[in-house]
């Protein structure tokens, strides 16, 4: 079949390389460069989504773990294992049973997994390994596996595998409208023709066939997360609870300085998608919380708009989960994450059929 494609991010990207590598002949449009919005913008994690099992989104953090595994397996050089420490405190949101059991299930669901399983650590092992980390009513911790990536030098090389596969990426393409029957519009008024089109613009991916006059039993729920980084050493990866709040964030070695990271925060597609003021000091603030005598500077933000669907009011307990739907000859993603990426491709190869 002849394929077109809308959408260059890491979903875009693994479908296309799929469905080339099954025979089929594939265009991608990208209204930008390739990997130049959401998927170079996360927090750097290939995990199963720890917090997520809060939700009881246990058929995705299965999948996810599944995921994460294949993607070090598969460009260790650009993947590679990470042991993430989350240090319990006395009157946190979360007792320490709570953590126990969730990274318990966590292993569990990983299976036969490449990586160690997740293990207690006392006071001292903590604080031997990482001074500066708040040490009032400190109680022990625990320490977990989960996979560190280079998001946008990952999706490069996806996009380098698919074009020697076969498949055609047309960079500053913009689609400007798709219909049922396999046709789409670029913003320059060519019409181009394809036995299927796929629209897997992420977080635009409704407004397109909003434009198109097609109805879609989904709405995505655009969420932006923001992150800092520091310009100081990071000893350790952290998982921390944002003080007073359920809300989790991560403290992460990136490229010799700290990465924060993330924030939760509606917005409509036409506004910027860059970090605020208050995202900003809410980073900090939690920050300082957990190492009250390192005072670094910020040196980046950065920001994605997530593609979640529209499940919860509170965007914290918003699905990750990703749907497909079909309509005649064109099938359109809702959400989908970084890690399942390659998951989602396999279940898009088989739902054109």
């Amino acid at each position: 079949m002849n394929i077109g494609v809308v959408g260059g991010g890491i979903n875009g990207l693994c479908c296309a390389w799929q469905l080339s590598q099954q025979g089929h002949t594939v265009r991608l449009y990208e209204r930008d460069t390739i990997m130049s919005a959401t998927s170079r913008a996360s927090s750097k994690l290939l995990h199963g989504g720890l917090r997520y099992l809060e939700n009881g989104e246990f058929r995705l953090v299965r999948e996810a773990l599944r995921e994460r595994d294949l993607w070090i397996r598969r460009v260790p050089g650009l993947a590679k294992p990470i042991r993430i420490v989350i240090p319990v405190y006395r009157k946190a949101r979360r007792d320490a049973w709570m953590y126990s059991a969730g990274l318990f299930l966590y292993d569990t669901l990983a299976g036969k997994s490449l990586l160690p399983k997740a293990r207690r650590i006392t006071v001292h092992d903590l604080l031997s390994g990482d001074p500066s980390l708040k040490r009032a009513d400190l109680i022990g911790g625990y320490e977990f596996s989960d996979g560190l990536m280079d998001d946008y030098a990952l999706g490069l090389w996806v996009a380098e595998e698919a074009r020697k596969s076969g498949v055609a990426i047309t960079e500053h393409s913009e689609v400007s409208s798709i219909d049922c029957e396999g046709r789409l519009k670029t913003a320059d008024g060519t019409t181009n023709s394809h036995d299927r089109v796929l629209n897997i613009a992420g977080p635009w991916a409704h407004r397109l066939l909003e434009l198109s006059g097609i109805e879609a039993p989904y709405m995505l729920d655009p969420i932006r997360g923001s992150h800092l980084v520091l310009d100081t050493p990071c000893n350790r990866a952290y998982l921390l609870e944002v003080p007073g709040e359920r809300r989790i964030f991560f403290v992460l070695p990136w490229k010799g300085q700290t990465l924060l990271g993330t924030t939760e925060v509606r917005q409509t597609l036409d506004d910027p998608i860059v970090c605020s003021e208050e995202e900003r000091t809410y980073l900090l603030t939690a920050y300082r919380h957990y190492f009250p005598d390192i005072h670094p500077e910020v040196v980046e933000t950065f920001s994605g708009l997530r593609p979640l669907l529209y499940s919860a009011k509170d965007p914290n307990r918003a699905t990750r989960e990703y749907a497909l739907h079909r309509t005649a000859n064109l099938l359109t993603v809702f959400g989908g994450k970084w890690t399942t990426a390659m998951a989602l491709a396999e279940k898009v190869t088989k739902a054109i059929q």
